[in-house]
């Protein structure tokens, strides 16, 4: 099984993530943003991947070092996850949720790139400033070293960011999926 224990501490986050990559779509998440929490849980269950994290934050602060440090360290930890990656599909979805139109699309084929086409207009979606949901994306983008593009069009900012998470789990899901018919690697490379 793809399934990994992974911490970052710093001076500014204490991170603890429990991740498997094949699990059942289970969240325990708790980062001190109710609305972040809430999409983290999207990714776990749209994503089918069983995911722990915990953050201790300066929130005394702001949310910036809590969301950004929470990006880096679920994108080093899904890069442990998938240190091996033959017979993974390495690609990956849009979907809709009421009038927003989510589409990401990524590539765990080990450089690391983000396309945004995303234009959120409020501060603040509950207590998550929303200047950094791009900046969540980014980070985990860098250090799992995956190509991610992520485009949204909507009226409901809600539902916007809403739609590109859940989008983003449903294209983690289908770019690490094993085909049942190959133990290659996906690449004409040899390394990935």
């Amino acid at each position: 099984l793809r399934k990994v224990v992974h911490s970052r501490h710093t001076n500014e986050t204490k991170i603890d993530i429990e991740l498997n990559v094949d699990g059942k779509g289970k969240a325990d998440i708790s980062t001190g943003l109710g609305f972040f929490d809430h999409m983290l849980e999207q990714i776990a269950k749209h994503g089918n991947m069983d995911l722990s994290i915990k953050v201790k934050g300066d929130l005394h602060i702001d949310e910036h070092h809590t969301i950004e440090d929470t990006g880096i360290a679920l994108g080093e930890a899904m890069a442990l996850a998938l240190t091996d990656k033959r017979g993974m599909e390495r690609y990956g979805f849009a979907l809709p949720m009421d009038d927003a139109e989510a589409k990401v699309l990524i590539d765990f084929g080990g450089r690391n790139w983000i396309v945004w086409d995303v234009e959120l207009t409020r501060e603040k979606v509950g207590d998550m400033p929303t200047e950094m949901v791009y900046h969540f994306f980014k980070s985990f983008s860098d250090a799992s070293k995956t190509n991610i593009n992520i485009s949204c069009k909507g009226e409901n900012e809600h539902h916007k960011i809403e739609a590109i998470f859940k989008a983003f789990a449903k294209a983690i899901r289908m770019a690490v999926k094993k085909d049942p018919f190959s133990d290659s690697l996906p690449t004409t490379k040899g390394i990935l």
